[in-house]
C-alpha cells in the first residue's frame, strides 16, 4: 500500500512539472508576440479626403422684427372715448383705431373762426378809412400823418387776418386728431390704454397702441468678423436662407438689405439683416430662426461633424498616417454643410480622417482602417497599411 501511494506522488509530481514547464513557454511565446507585434490594431472607419467646390455657407442665430414698426400716440389731450379696432387684425394705412372727445376742440375752432371773422370785419373797416383820408390828404384838407397812421392800422388789420387763419387752421388740425388712424398698415397690438382714460399728448401717457408691417419681415443677425471678411466681396450676390430646426430651408427667398458699418468692439461680430416675403405671417417679431448665408463657393474638404473633436484652443481630427498609426491634427472649419464641416486648412488630399472610435484612440496607436465609399455611410474594406507592414516585417522576425 505505502509503494502504491509513493508510485501515484511520483507521477503526480511529473505531471505538476511538465504542466508548469508548458504555461512557461507559452507565457515566452505571447511576450515575444507581443513585443514583435505589439497591442492589436483598433478597428475603426475612416473617410478619404477630397477636394471638392462647396458652395461658401455662413449660418447664424437671427431675430425677426417688423420692416416697419410704429408706436401709435395721442397728438392732442383728451378723454379716449372709443377703441374702434380689434386688437391683435389687421388694418389697413388709415383706418380708424380710437376715438378722442371731440367736443372741447369742436368748440376752439368755433372761436378761432369767429375771431377770423373779427379780424376780417376790422380790416374791411381799416379799408374804408384809408380811402376816405386818402381823398381828404390829395384836399389838403388833413395833414399826412393822419393818413399814414390809417394806412398802417389797414396793414395791421391784414396781419391779424393772416394769423387769424392760421388758428382755425390749427384748430381744424387738433380736432382731426381726436380720429386716431392707423400710420401704416399691419398687424395691430394691444391697447395701451381703456376707454375713459385721460391721455395727454407728449407725455407717456400717449401711447395707445402699436402697429408692425410684417410682410415683408426683416430677419437682424450677426457675423464673426473673420466671415464678414470672407463675405463683403460677394455680398450683393449673397443668397439668405431660413432654416428649420432639424437643419431643412424653411426659406430661400431673402436678400441683405443691411450691412453694418462698424464692428461691435465687445462682440467682435458686424451687424446685418435680411429681408424675406411674410405673406403668411410665419415670422413674428421677436421669433428666433437660424439663417444661412449663401455667397459664391470655395474648394474645401468635407469631414463629418462626429470626426472634429473642438476644443478651447482648435478643432482637431484623428488622420491615419503611413504606418497605420493616428495622429491628432489642428484643421480650419468654417461652417457646416448639412452633416459634415467645412474644412478649408489642415488636411491634404488623399489622407484618412478617422470618424468613429474616437474614444478609444491614443496618440500613435495603430488601427486598421475602413475607407468610407465616397459620401455614403457604407464603408468599404481598404488595404491596412499596417496590416501589410506587419507581413513584411514578420518573415525577418523570424
Amino acid at each position: 500500500m505505502y509503494r502504491t501511494r509513493s508510485v501515484s506522488f511520483v507521477r503526480t509530481g511529473f505531471a505538476v512539472l511538465w504542466l508548469s514547464l508548458a504555461l512557461a513557454g507559452c507565457g515566452k511565446d505571447e511576450s515575444a508576440a507581443q513585443a514583435q507585434g505589439g497591442p492589436p490594431a483598433i478597428p475603426v472607419t475612416a473617410k478619404r479626403m477630397e477636394l471638392r467646390q462647396v458652395p461658401m455657407a455662413f449660418e447664424a442665430v437671427g431675430t425677426a422684427e417688423g420692416s416697419r414698426e410704429v408706436e401709435v400716440r395721442a397728438r392732442v389731450s383728451g378723454i379716449l372715448e372709443k377703441r374702434v379696432y380689434n386688437e391683435g387684425e389687421p388694418v389697413k394705412a388709415g383706418a380708424v383705431l380710437f376715438r378722442i372727445e371731440r367736443e372741447p376742440f369742436e368748440i376752439a375752432l368755433a372761436q378761432a373762426e369767429a375771431a377770423l371773422g373779427e379780424a376780417q370785419a376790422r380790416e374791411e373797416q381799416a379799408k374804408r378809412e384809408v380811402e376816405r383820408l386818402k381823398t381828404l390828404v390829395d384836399q389838403g384838407a388833413i395833414g399826412r400823418k393822419e393818413y399814414d397812421d390809417a394806412v398802417s392800422a389797414l396793414k395791421l388789420a391784414t396781419a391779424a387776418i393772416a394769423g387769424a387763419k392760421a388758428r382755425v387752421e390749427e384748430a381744424k388740425l387738433n380736432l382731426s386728431y381726436t380720429t386716431v388712424t392707423a400710420p401704416i398698415g399691419g398687424i395691430t397690438g394691444r391697447a395701451v390704454r381703456s376707454e375713459g382714460t385721460l391721455v395727454q399728448a407728449g407725455t407717456e401717457s400717449s401711447l395707445l397702441t402699436t402697429v408692425v408691417q410684417m410682410d415683408p419681415v426683416w430677419i437682424r443677425f450677426s457675423l464673426p468678423e473673420a466671415d464678414f471678411e470672407r463675405l463683403r466681396g460677394n455680398a450683393k450676390g449673397a443668397v439668405v436662407r431660413l432654416l428649420n430646426r432639424d437643419g431643412s430651408i424653411a426659406a430661400d427667398n431673402g436678400k441683405l438689405n443691411f450691412t453694418a458699418s462698424t464692428i461691435d468692439r465687445q462682440m467682435g461680430t458686424v451687424q446685418l439683416r435680411a429681408e424675406f416675403p411674410n405673406k403668411d405671417l410665419r415670422w413674428l417679431p421677436g421669433q428666433f430662426t437660424r439663417v444661412q448665408v449663401l455667397a459664391g463657393s470655395q474648394q474645401a474638404f468635407l469631414v463629418p461633424q462626429q470626426a472634429v473633436m473642438q476644443t478651447e484652443q482648435a478643432n482637431l481630427v484623428w488622420v491615419v498616417g503611413p504606418d497605420g498609426s493616428v495622429s491628432t491634427r489642428p484643421v480650419q472649419t468654417a461652417n457646416w454643410l448639412g452633416s459634415d464641416w467645412v474644412v478649408t486648412g489642415g488636411l491634404q488630399p488623399g489622407e484618412l480622417v478617422v470618424v468613429d472610435n474616437l474614444m478609444k484612440l491614443r496618440p500613435g496607436a495603430k488601427v486598421q482602417a475602413k475607407v468610407m465609399n465616397g459620401d455614403t455611410a457604407a464603408p468599404e474594406a481598404a488595404a491596412n497599411d499596417t496590416g501589410s507592414a506587419q507581413k513584411e516585417s514578420t518573415p525577418a522576425a523570424r
